[in-house]
């Protein structure tokens, strides 16, 4: 049984961004188990469950591993300690950085293959990048603010 629950967590943690127990815990009574907060913490503890930053910025339940080839951790890191602004004007957007890292941030951010991204261009402070539409720049400001005011 626990070998059936364990394989079901690393299932849902894959397909789902899962925060918090409560919310895995719900996910495996939804899937047919049985089982109380303390065995999931237990569970969450043997398969070594870490919380990772998602795409959007919000912590999840993850192996670690898949970090290995995922550059979002990375990124997200990068991003909040060099960025200092984010501006959006019309369908482009204007990040600022320390001095020498912009082109650090910006070649991590392409590595992210983020969603209506035309292409990116940066220079010493400064990054600019095309957006498909307005609101797709305007989307992305919002985002990124988020990340850099923790």
């Amino acid at each position: 049984m626990k070998t059936r629950r364990h394989a079901k967590i690393l299932e849902l943690i894959k397909e789902h961004d899962i925060d918090t127990q409560d919310e895995l815990l719900r996910y495996l009574r939804e899937s047919g188990f049985d089982v109380t907060q303390a065995t999931v913490s237990r569970d969450i503890k043997e398969l070594r469950l870490v919380k990772t930053l998602s795409r959007v910025g919000k912590y999840r339940y993850s192996t670690g591993s898949e970090n290995t080839n995922d550059m979002s951790s990375k990124f997200y890191s990068l991003f909040a300690d060099s960025v200092l602004s984010v501006e959006a004007a019309q369908n482009m957007l204007v990040i600022r950085c320390m001095t020498g890292m912009a082109q650090a941030v910006c070649a991590s951010l392409d590595s992210m293959h983020w969603p209506g991204f035309v292409g990116t261009l940066a220079g010493d402070d400064t990054i600019f990048i095309v957006c498909r539409t307005d609101t797709d720049a305007t989307t992305s400001q919002e985002e990124f603010r988020k990340l850099i005011n923790r």
